[in-house]
């Protein structure tokens, strides 16, 4: 497999836009380490065109016809490699080079066969799908990894998806055209297609792990057998007897919590994937008691922690530096070799970096402020893996493994087989 097109842009005019996409797009398939003839297109846009959306994907579809199958979603904002479109209209396009028996697209209306073995998926939701979690971990349990990634689409206006098959529409769509809303949707990858995909939470523990001895609905009432709210104030060294004190850190403080028999904290000192971050919504001075958003059980492990730019972008870089070591085999030729040596400025895109293409969706309550400046986030990403070809959006919740996220980024990219 070779290097995956993309293309991105920002107009006023979707038409503008799309030609400045699809001039990115034909320039790279001439290129030798490009993939000349991809025939999975993922599409991201703005909300800005959503109005828009069948005539963004019928041009696309007509510009490129050797691209049968098609996914994607909208978000108040979209990303690419070292840029972020926020409030501004924009799309981002990437077209994977991949088998075509390696991967299906589906939908709620149009679900995955029983004939194709998954091993996991990319998934766009609607953040209004009754029993939303159930159905993700449903479909997590369809594949054989049990893990998928993505994110709920985001709008000020209509929330919609992309699903296109190889004759042009998913079977069961009818008039739909590929643009629809509601449920899930999105892309199965078989066993061939080989991904590696990490979660940063954008925060970092500030205790040790600890465990929920007592509980009451959103309540935890212990901690390691002492009250849970004593032992927040221990731990953030603070008094209720100073008021504006204690609430300029409670404010910027926040509970990683995971199910019972796991871990909250790992052996990095960062959370795992596993692991929620959820917010302090109330203290129960009565009942010396901490009240979280999520409801809470006995036995779970659980840190609390802080959101801040210097942890976010610390933990990002620890994501970028996972995904680095996994694709740097024991032994290396020296092809790859010299291409990992290679400063950043000189490090484009190449097929012995390993990296074919990568997805990244992040929160609408993260991005470039979240960072310290505009496309900061994504900026990192660059420094870390290099000039990649990579779309993503902001979603309006995460998709990771089992679990439906907030404020985390999900980062995937797929491989090629170490030379």
């Amino acid at each position: 497999m070779k290097l995956f097109p993309f293309g991105h842009a920002t107009h006023p005019r979707w038409e503008m836009g799309a030609g400045l996409a699809l001039a990115q797009l034909r320039a790279q398939m001439a290129l030798p380490d490009y993939a000349s003839t991809p025939s999975l297109g993922l599409l991201y846009i703005t909300d800005h065109y959503a109005d828009q959306a069948q005539d963004i994907l019928d041009h696309l579809m007509a510009e490129l016809p050797g691209v049968a199958d098609w996914a994607g979603t909208v978000g108040v904002g979209i990303c690419t490699n070292n840029a972020e479109y926020i409030d501004e209209p924009a799309l981002a396009v990437m077209l994977c080079d991949l088998p075509p028996d390696q991967y299906r697209v589906f939908s709620g209306v149009a679900p995955l066969g029983l004939g194709f073995e998954a091993q996991t998926a990319l998934v766009h939701a609607d953040a209004r799908t009754p029993d939303l979690d159930e159905l993700i971990a449903e479909m997590a349990a369809r594949t054989s990894s049990g893990r998928l990634f993505g994110g709920l689409a985001s709008s000020r206006g209509d929330v919609l998806q992309f699903a296109v098959a190889g004759n042009g529409t998913l079977p069961g769509h009818g008039r739909a055209g590929g643009v629809f809303q509601g449920g899930l949707s999105g892309v199965a990858f078989g066993e061939e297609v080989t991904l590696v995909s990490r979660v940063t939470q954008g925060c970092q523990p500030v205790t040790r792990q600890m465990q929920v001895t007592e509980a009451e609905g959103n309540l935890i009432l212990g901690l390691d057998q002492e009250p849970a709210l004593d032992r927040l104030l221990h731990d953030l060294s603070i008094s209720l007897e100073r008021p504006q004190e204690a609430m300029a850190a409670l404010r910027s403080t926040l509970v990683g919590l995971s199910l019972p028999g796991g871990a909250a904290v790992g052996r990095t000192g960062s959370f795992g994937d596993e692991v929620r971050v959820r917010h302090i919504i109330g203290l129960d001075p009565g009942r010396r008691g901490v009240a979280v958003a999520e409801q809470v059980e006995a036995g779970m492990p659980m840190a609390f922690c802080q959101r801040n730019v210097r942890a976010a972008r610390a933990d990002l870089v620890r994501i970028c530096a996972e995904i680095r070591e996994a694709l740097e085999p024991e032994e290396m030729s020296a092809p790859l070799a010299a291409s990992l040596a290679l400063p950043e400025v000189l490090s484009a895109p190449h097929p012995q970096r390993r990296i074919l293409g990568a997805v990244y969706v992040s929160c609408t309550g993260r991005g470039g402020p979240h960072f310290g400046g505009p496309s900061a986030e994504l900026q990192v990403i660059r420094h870390a893996l290099g000039d990649v070809p990579l779309v993503g959006f902001f979603a309006a919740g995460e998709i990771a493994g089992q679990q439906l996220y907030g404020y985390t980024g999900v980062l995937t990219v797929f491989t090629a087989d170490a030379q």
